[in-house]
């Protein structure tokens, strides 16, 4: 497709000015034919877009908000320089510095650009086509073409809580390299090993017959059992689609169903995964090793709210279909008390009958900062009324949920992960699975 540059642009104007001074009859003719004769030769020198080689050069994978670089290499086939632009149709959400680079290519050889992103969205990118412009030696007119050069970055939750998560991991492994803790009621209740009574060991915990063929006083030591199973199951339903700290609230669960994944896994655990919102959307076995914390993070990347009421008791019948040991399900959703006290109450007993159930959400802040402030005016005053009467139905929901056996962590922004976690290794230490 044959494309003028402001150059001939230029010269048609400077013709015009010319043929204005001049006050010549035919010169417009004249003139504007000659140009058009020499942009026509111009455009048929120009080398075909179809003959510049064209490769995009995408990073496989990027957390949300990191940073990466994205590059194109041009190639020019030809024994003389050929002046190219390249246009990409990398999406917006990925803030490229930029989508263009326009150059000349010398003669048999490459040149490379290079653009950085930060994607603020996370989900699958598969750019595919680029547009090729090349020019002819005078610069009057350039050939265009769209061009397949198929590309695929997938852009992955971040995980916030990763700092937090290995301060747990370590602290719930220091009785395992030889360090004795002050003991906690339950302490875990696998049988480790036999020890001499210490003052900070609990009298229940003496073995009398190891004590009678000691001559001394003998203690059992126990740990926490490891295998234990936890899925979490993840709400991408229509309430987890509002934003809390200008995040929407799936992000916030993301973080916590990745801190979750990685103590349980690294303690020996088996750590599953299921999203569902008005249907079943991804599936993560229950495993341990290092790698399951990338199955999950890869199950996740591309889920996006459904604004539509989320399907608990389908989602709890598939999961207990599917996984059928004893397990510690942690579901991540919403304290809203209607849509709670329609979907989630009546599909509880589903799961509370045969497994530990924990029932996780995200607080607003910005709600609890309303609450507690003194308004100034009379809309002030009704938005505190509207922050109260919130916080009320969540601590009767809170309420409810409890009284089905459910234990619930309601935090705000950046406490949800750690919490949630402590929880876990709360009921790992206490046995209680």
């Amino acid at each position: 497709m044959p494309v003028p540059t402001r150059r001939l642009a230029g010269l048609a104007a400077l013709g015009a000015v010319a043929i204005v001074a001049a006050d010549l009859a035919l010169g417009f003719w004249v003139v504007n034919g000659l140009l058009l004769v020499v942009a026509a030769l111009d455009w048929w020198l120009a080398v075909r877009p179809d003959r510049i080689g064209v490769r995009r050069a995408l990073p496989e994978v990027l957390a949300l908000g990191a940073e990466g670089t994205v590059s194109w290499r041009v190639h020019n086939p030809t024994d003389r320089p050929v002046r190219v632009a390249v246009a990409d149709e990398l999406a917006p959400s990925l803030l490229a510095s930029t989508r263009r680079i326009e150059a000349t290519v010398p003669a048999r050889s490459s040149i490379e650009g290079r653009a950085d992103i930060r994607p603020v969205r996370r989900g699958r990118f598969d750019p595919h086509r680029v547009v090729v412009r090349s020019y002819g030696p005078l610069g009057l007119v350039a050939r265009q073409r769209e061009r397949q050069v198929p590309g695929l970055l997938r852009v992955l939750p971040p995980f916030h809580s990763r700092h937090e998560a290995e301060l747990r991991i370590d602290r719930a492994r220091v009785p395992e390299v030889g360090l004795r803790l002050a003991p906690t009621r339950g302490g875990g209740t696998e049988f480790d090993q036999l020890q001499e009574y210490s003052p900070d060991d609990e009298f229940r915990r003496i073995d009398w017959s190891a004590t009678a063929r000691a001559g001394k006083a003998i203690v059992r030591t126990y740990r926490a059992e490891r295998n234990q199973t936890v899925i979490a199951l993840l709400d991408n339903g229509r309430v987890m689609a509002a934003t809390v700290a200008g995040v929407p609230r799936v992000e916030h669960a993301m973080d916590a169903v990745l801190m979750l994944t990685a103590v349980a896994t690294r303690l020996g655990d088996r750590a599953g995964m299921v999203a569902f919102d008005q249907t079943v959307r991804a599936v993560v076995p229950p495993a341990h090793g290092r790698g399951q914390l990338t199955r999950v993070t890869e199950a996740m990347y591309d889920l996006e709210p459904v604004l539509a009421e989320s399907d608990y008791r389908g989602a709890f019948t598939t999961t207990l279909a599917r996984f059928r040991r004893r397990s510690l399900l942690v579901v991540l959703t919403d304290l809203v008390e209607q849509a709670v006290g329609e979907t989630l109450l009546p599909a509880l007993p589903v799961i509370a009958r045969s497994h530990l159930v924990i029932v996780a959400a995200v607080q607003d802040p910005e709600v609890v900062r309303w609450a507690r402030s003194t308004p100034a005016d009379g809309d002030e005053a009704y938005r505190k009324a509207a922050a109260v009467a919130a916080l009320d139905e969540r601590r009767r929901t809170t309420a409810r949920l409890q009284g089905l056996g459910a234990t619930v962590v309601d935090a705000p922004p950046g406490d949800l992960a750690p919490r949630l976690a402590d929880a876990y290794l709360k009921v790992k230490a206490t046995g209680r699975l």
